[in-house]
C-alpha cells in the first residue's frame, strides 16, 4: 500500500469558535473529507462566508485541499507538526462518480502482487484527468458501460470504499497489462491460491475482449496452472483468429506468434516469477 503523508512544518494555530465547531461537527458525521457546500450547511452561513473561514483553516493548516472545492481534515490526533494523510482509497473515493478502485492497485490490495505501486488506479466511466494529491497519484481509467462491472464495497477506515472483486481485477488486468506494471505482475496473480477461473473468464466474456482470453490461456499452460477442459475448450472457440499482443506495456512487437492462442509473445514470461 502506498506510504504517504503530508508533511506541516509551521505548528498550526489556534482555532476560533466556529472553526472549531466546523471541524468537530464534519468529523462527529464522518465528513473527514468535505466540500465548501458541507461547511455552509454545518454552519448555517453563505458560501461565501464559508469560504473566508475554509480559507482561514487552510491557512492554520487545519484543513489540506485536495481539489477544487474538496478539502481533507487534519485531525488533532496528527499533532502539531503533523505527518497525516487519510488512507489513499478514501480521497480516491471523493474524486468522481461512478468509481471503483482497479488495476494495480486492487493487486495489491487483494495480496495479489508484491510490488507497491506508486499511483492509485481508479476505474469510472467518466472522463477524469490525473491528479497528485498530497504526493500521490490519482490514475483515471475511463471504461466504457459494457465493462464497469464486478465490484463490491470494502470497509477502510470506516468508509465504504468499492473495489473490483479478485477475478474483476485479474481480468481488468489481462485486458491492460500496462495498468498494473506489466504482464508479469498479472502472471504472479495467477498463480494465486483461491482465484476461479470460471468467474475470471465469465467476466472476460461479459467485457467483450476476447484479447483477455488468449492472455489467460496462454499463461494459465505457461505456469502450468490445469483449467477444467471444457472451460479450455470454450475459450478457445471465442478467441479471435487475428493476432494479440501478450504484453502491449512494453514497445517491442518482436518474437514468436503463439498459434493456439493466437498471440504474439513479446515478452518471455517465466524466469522472472
Amino acid at each position: 500500500m502506498i506510504k504517504s503523508g503530508i508533511y506541516l512544518t509551521d505548528i498550526r494555530k489556534s482555532l476560533s469558535k466556529t472553526e472549531s465547531y466546523l471541524l468537530s461537527k464534519l468529523s462527529e458525521e464522518g465528513r473527514e473529507i468535505f466540500t465548501v457546500r458541507d461547511a455552509t450547511d454545518v454552519l448555517k452561513k453563505s458560501y461565501v462566508q464559508s469560504r473566508k473561514i475554509i480559507s482561514n483553516l487552510k491557512a492554520k493548516r487545519w484543513i489540506e485541499k485536495i481539489e477544487a472545492g474538496k478539502y481533507l481534515i487534519i485531525p488533532l490526533s496528527a499533532g502539531v507538526k503533523p505527518k497525516y494523510t487519510e488512507h489513499e482509497f478514501v480521497i480516491g473515493s471523493k474524486l468522481i462518480e461512478p468509481y471503483y478502485i482497479a488495476y494495480w492497485s486492487a493487486l495489491n490490495y487483494y495480496h495479489l502482487t508484491e510490488q507497491i505501486p506508486f499511483s492509485v488506479f481508479i476505474a469510472t466511466t467518466k472522463r477524469k484527468s490525473n491528479r497528485k494529491i498530497l504526493d500521490v497519484e490519482y490514475l483515471f481509467v475511463t471504461l466504457s458501460k459494457k465493462k464497469f462491472f464486478g465490484y463490491n464495497t470494502i470497509n477502510i477506515a470506516g468508509k465504504n470504499i468499492v473495489i473490483s472483486d479478485k477475478e474483476k481485477t485479474i481480468a481488468d488486468c489481462l485486458d491492460h497489462p500496462e495498468y498494473c506494471g506489466d504482464i508479469t505482475e498479472v502472471a504472479k496473480a495467477l498463480k494465486s491460491e483461491g482465484l476461479s477461473f470460471i468467474k475470471i473468464v465469465d467476466h472476460a466474456n461479459k467485457m467483450g475482449n476476447a484479447t483477455i482470453l488468449k492472455r489467460l490461456g496462454y499463461l494459465s499452460e505457461i505456469l502450468d496452472i490445469k483449467l477444467d477442459e471444457e472451460l479450455k475448450k470454450m475459450m478457445l472457440e471465442y478467441i479471435s483468429k487475428g493476432y494479440s499482443v501478450l504484453d502491449p506495456s512494453i514497445k517491442s512487437r518482436k518474437g514468436k506468434y503463439n498459434e493456439k492462442w493466437k498471440l504474439l509473445i513479446n515478452r518471455k514470461i517465466g524466469e522472472e516469477l
